[in-house]
């Protein structure tokens, strides 16, 4: 299949294309580089330098690349800076993202994996987090990411638009060429893992006090590599509708400091500081229905062999992409 993939130079864009190559795809990677590398590109993807700015610009590279399906991963994604930019994030997530898919429609594109995230829900009811649970985001990043599902919505009942759209939390982990290099680092593996690197002196532990075994917070993480098989496995036809990835388990903010502890043989201090406005104690979510109706499964579900494959890469890359 040919596919344009939106956002490939960054993390999660990067490993999917890779994945794609593999499988025997044709990938047209688009990015504007703002956030992604140059040097996270597959060297077999055909590369498009996107000025989604430009009239046009987006149309143009869609019907040049005259892709069957589009894999959307192009986002501002970091929820702070939403809560002080909230236009930056209403304009890439949204207007941008309407621009493509129109360029989408124009182009006869038929199936498109859209690249969303468990903020849409908000503080959920319970745990783990299902499809069906009330969508209240708390942010202006998990906001957009609800606009555009909902844009999804209607374009498949207009136009006929085949989507799969993905919600998860926390993608960590490597892939052996490409891995996590943020120019803002915020994720808690990366950053736990700077100390074992010797690039900080400490890590952080924002609160201690939850009601939770170690009283740290609780996440749930995903192996890239998990996440990428999926937006493959979306691409058959027939295949339609809003999906949970996940790994159905959690782990707290200690046991993942221990677990980079183990894997990486070095002893990481820790700093404790209070607790974060708007972290609820655990958010976990269910991955049942991808499993059942993609029949897609993870394939590395244990921390342990997400660390690993993260600690791999960092230390072949310890400064990340070198663009």
């Amino acid at each position: 299949m040919n596919v344009l993939v939106t956002g490939g130079a960054g993390y999660i864009g990067s490993v999917c294309t890779e994945e794609l190559l593999n499988a025997g795809h044709a990938v047209t990677v688009y990015d504007n580089l703002a956030e992604g590398h140059r040097s996270a590109v597959d060297a077999r993807a055909r590369f498009v330098l996107g000025q989604p700015e430009q009239k046009d610009n987006l149309l143009e590279a869609v019907k040049e690349a005259r892709p069957e399906a589009i894999l959307h991963f192009a986002a501002s994604a970091l929820v702070g800076e939403s809560m002080t930019q909230p236009g930056k994030y209403f304009h890439n997530n949204v207007v941008n993202g309407l621009s493509l898919l129109e360029a989408a429609r124009a182009a006869g594109v038929r199936k498109f994996v859209f690249s969303s995230t468990c903020a849409t829900y908000g503080p959920p009811d319970r745990v783990p987090m299902t499809e069906d649970l009330p969508q209240r985001p708390i942010n202006p990043y998990g906001e957009s990411k609800l606009m555009f599902e909902r844009m999804l919505r209607w374009y498949h009942e207009i136009h006929g638009l085949e989507f799969v759209a993905f919600r998860y939390f926390n993608a960590a982990g490597a892939s052996e060429r490409f891995g996590e290099h943020h120019r803002i680092e915020t994720h808690l593996i990366p950053n736990v893992l700077k100390v074992s690197l010797g690039q900080a002196a400490q890590c952080e532990i924002y609160g201690t006090d939850y009601p939770t075994p170690d009283g740290t917070f609780i996440r749930d993480y995903i192996h890239i590599i998990d996440l990428a098989q999926a937006h493959i496995v979306a691409l058959a036809p027939g295949k339609q509708g809003f999906y949970n990835l996940c790994n159905g388990d959690g782990y707290s903010v200690r046991e993942v400091i221990r677990t980079c502890e183990e894997v990486t043989g070095k002893a990481i201090p820790a700093l404790e500081k209070p607790r974060r406005a708007g972290d609820p104690p655990k958010l976990v979510a269910s991955a049942e229905k991808a499993i059942r109706e993609l029949s897609w499964k993870p394939k590395y579900p244990k921390l342990r062999d997400i660390v690993s494959t993260a600690w791999a890469w960092h230390k072949k890359h310890p400064q990340g992409y070198p663009d």
